[in-house]
Order: structure tokens, then sequence, then C-alpha cells
């Protein structure tokens, strides 16, 4: 499994590449030969990351930095149009970008707040699978969405978040019946509590993380939380030729949190 010739010249398209799953995902399609596009809101972030794919790379090849707000249709449009204008194709598209948080039904802001979480989480992987279709087609790639637990699970004080995911599931399927004629695959990875940056990105403060992480660690049969490497590891499979019938599938790496 997983030699270094797997993924020798496919182009493959990570968001929110700069840190955690989406960085961890790019370095091992980097070791593997791929030519890996990564990006994010953070340029300096992903200048760091697109250091640690070219030294493991073993042609040493310079990923295609992107410095883009998924959440903005303009942003997603050129992040296509600058990826294929490089690379002439694509074969991986992973939307894995996205934004978490409490957010109470009482709060005052709720619409926009409503608003926030569906454009970044599944309004930006909608367009960017829409956009990327054409191009998909001619490769007979495959799109991942990176969608979580809660998809299934509800938690108090995060409607917004767990109805993104829950929604992503359904567009997946959706999607998978729809391209499948077109050779194009369609698959699920619903991680649970993975040790990142996440929670801290979201407003958590880092004990507010770490009691959450601390928490879950008593519900999952594994009695740990998850690392970015076993996400990333659970999406190179997916996207491998060891998956070509595998479509409309949902993978739970989390634990057996689900």
């Amino acid at each position: 499994m997983f030699k270094n010739h797997d993924f020798e010249g496919k182009v493959v398209l990570i968001t929110g590449s700069s840190s955690g799953i989406g960085a961890e995902a790019v370095v091992e399609f980097a070791k593997r030969g791929a030519r890996v596009v990564i990006t994010g809101r953070n340029g300096e972030a992903l200048a760091a990351v697109a250091e640690q794919c070219r030294s493991v790379s073993p042609k040493g090849s310079t990923p295609l930095q992107v410095v883009a707000d998924i959440s903005k249709p303009n942003d997603c449009k050129r992040l296509i149009e600058t990826t294929v204008e490089a690379f002439g194709k694509l074969d991986i598209l992973v939307n894995n970008a996205g934004s978490g948080g409490m957010t109470s039904i009482n709060n005052a802001n709720i619409i926009q707040k409503y608003e926030y979480f569906m454009d970044t989480n599944l309004r930006s992987a909608l367009y960017l699978s829409h956009l990327s279709v054409d191009h998909l087609a001619k490769t007979r790639g495959n799109i991942i969405n990176i969608s979580s637990l809660v998809a299934t699970r509800p938690v108090a004080k995060s409607p917004m978040y767990a109805m993104s995911k829950s929604a992503m599931d359904m567009l997946t399927n959706c999607m998978a019946l729809e391209l499948a004629p077109m050779g194009i695959r369609v698959n699920i990875i619903s991680p649970g509590v993975v040790r990142s940056n996440f929670g801290l990105a979201a407003g958590l403060s880092r004990e507010q993380y770490e009691a959450i992480q601390q928490k879950s660690i008593q519900s999952m049969p594994l009695r740990r939380v998850g690392e970015p490497l076993d996400i990333a590891n659970a999406i190179l499979f997916m996207a491998s030729d060891e998956c070509t019938y595998l479509t409309a599938s949902r993978l739970a790496s989390d634990g057996g949190g689900h």
C-alpha cells in the first residue's frame, strides 16, 4: 500500500492545508510523488507547509501555493483556475477547510452565524466541486469531503457546525450518484476529535479545547483522540487506485466514537 509511485504525477488540491489535517495530508501526498496545491488564508503558514512538501517530494517538487478564503466564491474560482493553469489538470479535490465553534440557539446574531458556517463549511465545498467537475471528468478523478462526527451525533450549542456537516454528507451522496457515470468518485471521511489547532481557531481557549479532548477520550473505544496523520492516511486510502470501486461511502475515522 501507498508506495511512492502511487500518486506520481497526480494533481491534488486540498483546502485548509496550512495546518492540521490538511497540512498533514498534503505532505503525505507530496511524499508519494503527487503535485500538490496548498491553500489557506495564512501565507506564512502555507510557505512553511510548502517547504515540508518540497523536502519530502521524490523530485523536490515545490507545491503551488494559493492564498485564498474559500468562503468567497471569487476566491474559489481563482483557486481552481490557478490550479489548472499551473498543472493542466486536476485529479483529486479534498474539501477539508472548515470552521467550528459553539453557537447557542439564543445567540443574538444567529442568522449571521448560520451564514458564516454554511458559507465556510458547505457552500465552499459545493462551489469548488462544481468548478472541478469538468476537470475531474477528464482524469476520472475523485472528490473527498471532510465531514465530522457531529454530522450524525448531536452536540448541544453546536447546531450550525453540525448542520453544515450533516448537509455536506447528503451533498456528497447526491454528487456521487450524479457524477458516477462520468467516472468521478465522491466520498466522505468523518473524523472525531483530532489533536490540532481547530478548536483554538474557533475561539476556544487552550484550556477549554484540552478539556474537550480529554472528555472525548472517555467516550472513544480506542481511548485516545485522533492525530492529523490518522485522517491523512484515510484520505490517501480513499483517493488511491485501491478504492476505484468506492463511491458514496462514509469512512468514520473517529476511534469508534460514532
